[in-house]
């Protein structure tokens, strides 16, 4: 028969394996790549942090894809394009640099693995197939990132936060509008918009539910994330499908 142990050490036992569990979670936590922590006491929220990384994962493909476009672009109005949208992802990148060094947020360093392999889909590209693949890459991109910014832009505390939302809108709706002067958006076949219910635990329920939250970072940072990652990974398969038509 096993020894009985006493009542003090059943519930030290207890409490040392939920410390252990409550480590290891923190622990798993804090290596997911690209999620930022913001600073004590500021009033960031999941939202917040969503669009920080989101607007500097923009530019850190977009820049490079854009001076391809440059180099390598078949029509004069691609090369154009290029070049503009590489030179003003440049000012946004420095935007949010400043902005995430002011709240003490960590950023992506490098691009994601899916756009890494857009990047390598454009490197291999040339002639008219290059200039589709760009405009039609950037344009489903820059529509994914457009109602982020709208719904941190209605619901954040933060006034630096505020204040780059309103800068990348302004971006965003402006590169939208070049790579849709290039005719060559097929508009029948971009994805449809993804609005979700009031109640989900998705990136606008959560930048709603902010205003009556408190301060600091909430544990959902890391679901909002992962629902910005799919949102991503959702608009990349649509661009599959419609590269493929072509």
């Amino acid at each position: 028969m096993a020894p009985l142990r006493s009542a003090p050490r059943r519930l030290a036992h207890r409490a040392h394996r939920v410390t252990l569990l409550l480590v290891t979670l923190v622990a798993a936590l804090g290596v997911l790549p690209g999620v930022a922590v913001a600073a004590p006491g500021q009033q960031l929220n999941a939202a917040d942090m969503t669009l920080l990384n989101g607007v500097r994962l923009a530019g850190l493909w977009e820049m490079p894809a854009g001076q391809m476009a440059a180099e390598k672009g078949q029509s004069p109005r691609v090369r154009e394009i290029g070049a503009e949208i590489a030179r003003q992802h440049g000012v946004l990148d420095q935007l949010v640099v400043n902005a995430a060094n002011k709240l003490g947020a960590t950023l992506p360093t490098e691009p994601t693995a899916e756009q890494k392999g857009w990047l390598a889909e454009l490197q291999n590209a040339t002639g008219a197939r290059f200039d589709q693949i760009f405009v039609t890459r950037l344009r489903v991109a820059h529509g994914k990132i457009f109602p982020v910014i709208g719904a941190v832009r209605a619901s954040t505390r933060d006034a630096t936060v505020r204040k780059l939302a309103d800068e990348a809108n302004k971006f965003v709706s402006d590169h939208m509008a070049m790579l849709e002067s290039t005719g060559l958006v097929r508009w029948q076949q971009l994805p449809p918009a993804a609005l979700p219910p009031a109640q989900s635990d998705s990136l606008v329920a959560a930048a709603a539910a902010s205003a009556g939250t408190g301060g600091g970072v909430e544990v959902s940072t890391t679901v909002v994330w992962l629902v910005f990652l799919a949102a991503l990974g959702t608009g990349g398969f649509a661009t599959y499908r419609i590269l493929r038509r072509s």
